[in-house]
Formats: C-alpha cells, sequence, structure tokens
C-alpha cells in the first residue's frame, strides 16, 4: 500500500509540474501572439493613416485646381459682362440715332405720299384699291391660264387613256344590230283556219284575246295572222298558243284555255332558262332565283329597238374587259353591268325609275353594296361610289351608242335636237347653234365683243352641265364653242 501510495504521489507531482510548464508555455505562446497582433495592428494604422494623408492631399489638390479655374472663369465672366455693357452702351447710342432717322423719313415719307396724292389726283386708300384690283385681276387671269393647261393636259391624259381601254374592248365584242318589233306573225295551213279561229260569233278569237292580252289581227294577208302586243312575253304567249291550236284541230274555248295555261307554264320556265343560260355564259354564280328570272324576262323586252338581256350581257362583257384593263374587280364589275337593267321588267306601283327599283331588287337578294350602287348609280340617280360603279355607267353608254344599237322616233330625235339648241341659244353672247353628228355635237358661235376666250371655256361647261341636267340621250354630247376674231381694212 505505501509503495501505491509514493507512486501516486510521485505521479501527481509529476502532472503539477507538466501542468504548471503548460501554462507557462501558454502563458509565453499568449504574450508573444499579443505581441505580434499589436505589431499588426500597428503596421494596418499606419497604413491607413498613410493613405488617408495621401488622399486627403489629392483632395486638397483638387479643391485648389478647382478654385483656380472658378476664380478664372469669374474674371472671363467679368470681362464678358464689361463687353456687354460697352455693346448696350453702343447699341443705346444706335438706337437713337435710327430713331431720329425713323423720325426723318417718316416725315420725307408723308411728304412723298402728299406730293403723290397731288400728282396722281388719287387718295391713299383709292390707289391701294386700284393697285389691288389689278393684282386681282392678273392673278386670276394667271390661275385661270394655269386652271386651263392643267385641265387640257388631264384631259388629254384621260382621254388617251379612257379611248385605249374602250377601243381595246370594244374590238373584243361584237353583237348584233338592235330590232324592234311589237308584232309576231303567225302562218296558216290555209284560208279557212281563219274562220275557226274567229269561231262562231267571234267567242274564239275573244277568249283567245282576254286570256293572253293580246290584239289578234285578222285581215287580207293571205294565210297568216297579226299578233299586235307591246308585251313581248305575252306576245311569244299567244303565238305559241295559236301555233298549238292550230296543229292540234281543237278550237274552242275550254281547250284554248287549256292550252293558254299549259304555254303560260312553259313560259315561266323558258324565262328561268333564257336567265340562267346568259348566267352560264358569262360565268356568274350564286345568284338569287328572283334575279334569274328577271334576267330570264329581259330576253322579251327590248328599250329603243335594243334587247334587254342582250344589252346587259353586251354591258357585261364590256365591263369585265374594262376592269380587267384599269385593274378594278371584274367579277364585281361584270355582275353589277349584268343586272343593271333588271328594274325595266319588274310590275311596281312606285314611281321610282328602272335603276332603284333593280337596286331595290338586288339589295333584297342579298348582292354586295357595291353591285346595289352599280345599278342604282348607272343613270345618276344616286352618286356612285366606286370605281365598279362608273365602269357600269361607262360600259351601258358604250353599248347604247354603239351604231345601230338602239332605234330612235323620228320625232324624239327632231325634239331633243331642238332642245339642244335651245339650251345653248339662252345664253347672252350665242350668235348661232348647229346641233351635227346626228345629235352627238353642238357647235356653238359666239359674239367676239361679248364672250372672252375665258369667258367661251366657261360658258362650254355651263352648255354642258344643262344638258346633263334636262336632256335624257344615250352617249354623251360634245360641245364646242367657237369665238372668231375678224378683222375688215379696205384699201383705197
Amino acid at each position: 500500500m505505501l509503495v501505491r501510495w509514493l507512486y501516486a504521489r510521485v505521479g501527481l507531482a509529476s502532472s503539477e509540474q507538466k501542468a504548471i510548464r503548460i501554462v507557462n508555455d501558454a502563458l509565453r505562446e499568449g504574450e508573444a501572439r499579443k505581441r505580434e497582433a499589436l505589431l499588426e495592428t500597428k503596421d494596418e494604422l499606419l497604413k491607413e493613416r498613410t493613405e488617408l494623408e495621401n488622399e486627403l492631399r489629392e483632395r486638397r489638390s483638387e479643391v485648389q485646381r478647382q478654385e483656380s479655374r472658378i476664380q478664372q472663369k469669374e474674371e472671363t465672366l467679368d470681362r464678358r459682362q464689361e463687353g456687354h455693357e460697352q455693346r448696350e452702351t453702343e447699341f443705346t447710342l444706335r438706337e437713337e440715332a435710327v430713331s431720329v432717322k425713323e423720325t426723318e423719313v417718316a416725315g420725307a415719307h408723308d411728304a412723298l405720299l402728299a406730293e403723290l396724292e397731288r400728282v396722281s389726283g388719287l387718295s391713299r386708300d383709292e390707289a391701294k384699291r386700284s393697285i389691288i384690283a389689278g393684282l386681282e385681276k392678273e392673278a386670276h387671269r394667271d390661275a385661270q391660264a394655269i386652271a386651263t393647261n392643267i385641265e387640257n393636259d388631264a384631259r388629254e391624259n384621260a382621254e388617251r387613256e379612257a379611248r385605249e381601254v374602250m377601243v381595246s374592248a370594244m374590238q373584243r365584242l361584237a353583237s348584233e344590230a338592235a330590232s324592234d318589233l311589237s308584232v309576231a306573225l303567225v302562218d296558216l295551213p290555209n284560208e279557212d283556219m281563219k274562220g275557226r279561229i274567229i269561231g262562231r260569233e267571234g267567242r274564239n278569237i275573244r277568249t283567245l284575246e282576254n286570256l293572253t292580252g293580246v290584239d289578234i289581227i285578222i285581215d287580207d294577208t293571205p294565210e297568216a295572222v297579226v299578233l299586235s302586243c307591246f308585251d313581248p312575253v305575252r306576245r311569244e304567249t299567244a303565238r305559241l298558243t295559236l301555233e298549238r291550236l292550230i296543229t292540234d284541230g281543237r278550237i274552242h274555248p275550254a281547250h284554248i284555255e287549256e292550252v293558254v295555261r299549259k304555254v303560260g307554264r312553259e313560259m315561266d320556265g323558258e324565262i328561268a332558262e333564257q336567265g340562267e343560260r346568259v348566267l352560264f355564259d358569262l360565268d356568274i354564280h350564286n345568284m338569287h332565283r328572283d334575279l334569274v328570272v328577271a334576267l330570264g324576262r329581259c330576253h322579251y323586252r327590248t328599250s329603243y329597238g335594243q334587247n334587254v338581256l342582250a344589252h346587259s350581257k353586251e354591258v357585261a362583257m364590256l365591263g369585265a374587259m374594262i376592269a380587267a384593263e384599269i385593274g378594278a374587280d371584274p367579277e364585281q364589275a361584270k355582275r353589277a353591268c349584268l343586272l343593271h337593267d333588271v328594274g325595266k321588267v319588274l310590275e311596281t306601283d312606285s314611281d321610282l325609275g328602272h335603276a332603284a327599283v333593280g337596286m331595290e331588287l338586288a339589295r333584297r337578294c342579298g348582292e354586295d353594296d357595291i353591285i346595289c350602287n352599280g345599278i342604282g348609280s348607272h343613270h345618276n340617280d344616286i352618286e356612285p361610289n366606286s370605281v365598279e360603279s362608273v365602269i357600269v355607267q361607262v360600259a351601258d353608254a358604250l353599248s347604247a351608242a354603239r351604231p345601230g344599237a338602239r332605234r330612235e322616233s323620228l320625232d324624239n330625235y327632231l325634239k331633243r335636237l331642238e332642245n339642244l339648241e335651245g339650251i345653248a341659244n339662252a345664253h347672252d353672247g350665242v350668235e348661232r347653234t348647229y346641233a351635227i353628228q346626228a345629235g352627238r355635237e353642238l357647235r356653238v358661235l359666239v359674239r367676239n365683243d361679248a364672250v372672252s376666250d375665258h369667258g367661251a371655256k366657261g360658258l362650254g361647261k355651263e352648255i354642258a352641265k344643262e344638258i346633263e341636267a334636262q336632256l335624257k340621250y344615250p352617249g354623251r354630247i360634245k360641245v364646242t364653242v367657237i369665238r372668231e376674231t375678224r378683222v375688215v381694212e379696205y384699201a383705197r
């Protein structure tokens, strides 16, 4: 036990000494690190102090430079201010001198104006009005000359291009001349057939006339009966009915009524077929049935001797060609041209023209607004709002003005010529008028002392506008105003 205690005592003493050494080593190491940290801190403080001093010196230098620049600018501003003050003084002196001169000039100007008024005999206001009037007259003359040159150039170019387009369209289209018929001739196998058509006490012919609305003329014409009616559909119905009755041989009121009904149904189909045929020829699709029937009825209607359906088809072809030449829509132009006269075959109680009636029908049938406007404006009943509407007018005028296209009565023709000359003769300064080229041109001779050159141009425009407003005519009428200057002298 004692040995163990001794070993333990020795071990404890050794441990205490070791612990003392460790503590001493730790203290010495801590002091060393503390001295190192202090040295490092002093170095960093010294470095920062040096940097701050350098930065402070730089800032002081920058401040000194800025102060130097500011001082230089202040000196420059002072010098400029001195210069401005000197200039202001000079300007003040000059203004005083100018004011004195202006006073002298104003006095001289007033004296000069007074002298001019005394010499000319005109006051200042009168002279001003005279000069203004002269300038206005000269400016008006120059402006009118410029406008005339511009208008002449535009007219030449427009006429040349329009002529090329229309000639190209007309060269590509050939159609027959018009024929105006209000009667139809039915051949008879023998003269005895006339008595059978008349019937006992005229009952057969009365029944046929009442059912068809056609006048049946039985005269001395050998083996022929004349049917007279201005409605082509009724006339055609009566002709087919009479031919079938003659072929069948049974002619009595009951059979006549049956045949008339049957032919009427066939005519309805034929009318629709005529409309479908022209749509097929023109390659037009998706048209309402009412419009197709109206087109078919146009086949049995004439206007100035021109078949309305043939005219409409011709206008559609011309309109499509013109639209293709000028870059418009050929399909819309062709459709509007084809339908432009459908109002002529519609029965209505209103007092509207055929253009307005046809436009309403097209609108009810779902046609495009451009096509409706083209139909309604082709006689200028309404304003055209698209180039296709204008094409309808042009194509309609081309088809109507073509030689042989229409037939006009002599009385209407002479009346139109008289109206043309009367419109021109109603103007002051007109000496004589001549309607030439079948009413296509109106030549107006004016007095030289009553109408000037520029006045002649205005007179021509006024006459043309009055003709457009007061007369109806196919195509266009050329108005030529002639002003002639003659000087006559005699050598004695």
